[in-house]
């Protein structure tokens, strides 16, 4: 299904509400705007399997977009709104995109990608314009909301950073088949959490993600309801599940912690017995949390291991948690393989590479190392999303590790090279090593480790140094990505032919946390 099959047997049905307004967008308006957005797209000489990118704020018409860029048969790239101008500018070139849109909440680094992204030959805003853009809702006013003929699904390409530092596409492909043809992702929300046209689906996170981008998409496409809350605070998020009865939502493991440190008060005056499926993923979850939310909320808390690239699907309920502490569940649609550097499968509760072996086809976007390290050495067609486990006796996986020292913080992926990257070149800084370390609150934050051209000799200067290369680091990465805090030492431990052990530091880092992520 999509929204027009769900427009024609309940028009008025809502497919959005913004939590903050309460701005509704129903089924037959959703499906009429993401119509007209596809015939703009498709007049601006985008065809079938061409390229689109667009970058805004959890927006009242973000989906629209979505749809009406799937409805075009386009491959479509969401991009964070917290990029740099550097960082967005890259991705909208390397992706290909022939149109781009954004918002006027956007429109500074808007005016400053006209000269950078050259292939872009539609640009379009929202609430307002800035030089090289059009209006979006005027252009999408004056199309019609007729149906594009032989319409072809859509599919997004998804960003996450490559081994060159620089984010890479997650490139799926275009399947190929006719608009509204079921997914692999609609029939697991139906079988494993029983999404249905009943659904009110609770998104708290940011649309640019995978996830919420993936999962709201599909609550609509089987006619369930999309509340979308611009941004995550504990409190209201409690309240907008008593206020629309909400039935499903997905968290990170941040989320829960944050509700856990509410009072106690404010978490048993807002009623969340609607609740019939609680989803979190992209981070791992301590065990003293998970427990604790199973006991506020009952057995409802399900769990998935997987990534953009969909080559496998870890699952596990509170049941089976509760049975097996820890895990992040057994494999739905892939068999995994355990092996070591030389791909060598593993005997159980050893850990190594998690490879599934699956159908799944998927290839890193202008990076064919990238592409190549996922696949398995020994050329049997597993892939791997670079991270380590061991599988128990009852074939329940666990995360023990991130093989390219990949940190976690608050369920967003950090590459700790990008921030590497930017710190060498200041010219105080001789050696840096960046990786995560314990926050028990967003699971990990980064951590910068340094060698200065000059050793500070007191507290006061190393807090000035220390100032000086965040503020240097954030003029070129997303905060998030930057350094929290940073350390220094007089050497690094490298080895002479120049590889950092970077291990021998994060260990010291990690000895008193007693958990490896």
């Amino acid at each position: 299904m999509f929204p027009g099959s769900v427009a024609l047997q309940d028009p008025n049905r809502p497919a959005v509400i913004m939590a903050a307004t309460g701005a509704i967008t129903t089924f037959a308006e959703l499906d009429a705007r993401a119509n007209a957005l596809s015939h703009v797209l498709r007049n601006a000489g985008l065809k079938v399997g061409d390229h689109i990118a667009f970058c805004l704020e959890n927006h009242p018409r973000y989906f629209e977009i979505l749809w009406g860029c799937h409805y075009a048969g386009l491959i479509y790239t969401a991009c964070s709104s917290r990029l740099t101008t550097d960082e967005l500018s890259y991705i909208v070139d390397d992706c290909g995109a022939k149109a781009f849109i954004t918002s006027k909440y956007k429109s500074e680094q808007a005016v400053e990608l006209n000269s950078r992204t050259p292939k872009v030959k539609l640009r379009l805003m929202l609430d307002g314009t800035v030089a090289g853009y059009d209006s979006f809702e005027d252009t999408v006013a004056n199309s019609p909301t007729t149906e594009l003929p032989n319409r072809i699904d859509g599919v997004d390409m998804l960003y996450s950073s490559g081994t060159t530092g620089r984010p890479k596409g997650v490139k799926l492909g275009l399947a190929m088949t006719p608009l509204g043809t079921p997914t692999g992702l609609t029939a697991l929300c139906q079988m494993l959490f029983a999404m249905d046209d009943k659904t009110t689906y609770l998104s708290p996170a940011p649309l640019y993600h995978s996830a919420p981008l993936r999962f709201t998409m599909t609550a609509q496409r089987l006619g369930g309801t999309a509340i979308i809350m611009e941004h995550f605070d504990p409190e209201e998020y409690l309240k907008l599940i008593a206020q629309f009865n909400v039935t499903h939502s997905q968290l990170v493991p941040t989320m829960f912690v944050r509700m856990l440190k509410l009072d106690d008060a404010t978490r048993t005056n807002n009623d969340t017995s609607s609740l019939r499926c609680a989803i979190h993923a992209a981070a791992p979850c301590p065990i003293e949390v998970k427990h604790k939310m199973i006991n506020w909320w009952g057995p409802i808390i399900h769990e998935y291991y997987a990534g953009s690239e969909g080559n496998g699907f870890v699952y596990c309920n509170s049941e089976q948690w509760l049975a097996h502490p820890g895990t992040v569940g057994t494999s739905i649609n892939a068999v995994i393989h355990i092996c070591d550097d030389q791909g060598n499968e593993l005997p159980t509760l050893e850990p190594g590479t998690i490879y599934f072996e699956s159908k799944a086809v998927f290839e890193y976007h202008n990076d064919p190392e990238k592409t190549k390290s996922s696949r398995d050495p020994l050329g049997r067609g597993w892939t791997t999303l670079g991270d380590v486990g061991y599988l128990d006796a009852d074939n329940y996986l666990y995360l023990t590790d991130r093989k390219a020292f990949m940190i976690i913080s608050g369920g967003v992926n950090i590459y700790p090279q990008e921030a590497e990257n930017i710190l060498i070149n200041h010219p105080l800084v001789i050696d840096v090593a960046v990786f995560g370390v314990p926050n028990e609150e967003f699971g990990e934050e980064v951590k910068a480790v340094v060698q200065p051209t000059k050793m500070p000799t007191t507290p006061e200067q190393a807090a000035e140094l220390e100032r000086i290369l965040k503020t240097f680091c954030r003029e070129s990465l997303a905060d998030l990505k930057c350094p929290r805090s940073i350390d220094f030492r007089a050497e690094l431990p490298r080895h002479p032919t120049g590889k950092l052990y970077k291990r021998l530091l994060k260990d010291e880092y990690w000895k008193n946390a007693g958990r490896a992520i």
